[in-house]
């Protein structure tokens, strides 16, 4: 609120006028003062302060970043290496595999071709053998046969003719009816 005008005197004293203080033309050439200095004292504080402390946080920060670039580029050409490392022994060692398989197979094939071929000559041998004995026997059979033949002979011609026979003519007969 505005303040009633004073009169003193018959003498009237205009009011001061109200209003927002940085508005007021009087006051332009402090106001203008003090924002410089201020101006200057900020400037200066952060020129000599603030600033170096943000400009050392950003270096230490680049230089992390970049060691931590050059670790990773340096983790990286390791496990390369690593993996080509790996993939050569991987690969030695199929190689020595394949070779100690193929050993194998080719010593167990011989061995199986050895036990073959004893199996072969063993069997040969008991076939010939087996052979022998049924010649043996057929020979014998036959030798028996013949002597049932002229047994019958001698006692067939004895029982129609009743005569008896004798058994070198039995063994003649039998032998000219095999022929």
């Amino acid at each position: 609120m505005a303040q009633p005008a004073h009169t003193t005197a018959g003498t009237e004293v205009p009011a001061e006028p109200g209003g927002f203080p940085p508005f007021k033309t009087e006051t332009y050439p402090s106001q203008l003062f003090w924002l410089t200095i201020t101006f200057a004292v900020l400037f200066v504080v952060m020129w000599r302060v603030a600033l170096p402390r943000l400009h050392s946080v950003v270096n230490d920060r680049k230089g992390r970043i970049d060691g931590d670039i050059a670790a990773a580029q340096k983790s990286r050409s390791d496990a390369e290496t690593a993996s080509q490392a790996y993939d050569a022994a991987l690969s030695s060692a199929r190689k020595r595999a394949q070779a100690l398989a193929n050993e194998s197979r080719q010593a167990i094939n011989a061995e199986v071709d050895k036990a073959r071929a004893r199996a072969d000559a063993e069997s040969h041998a008991l076939m010939a053998e087996a052979e022998k004995r049924i010649g043996a026997s057929r020979d014998a059979a036959r030798q028996h046969v013949e002597g049932a033949a002229q047994d019958a002979a001698i006692a067939i011609v004895a029982r129609l003719t009743g005569d008896q026979v004798a058994a070198d003519e039995a063994v003649s007969a039998v032998r000219a009816s095999q022929a």
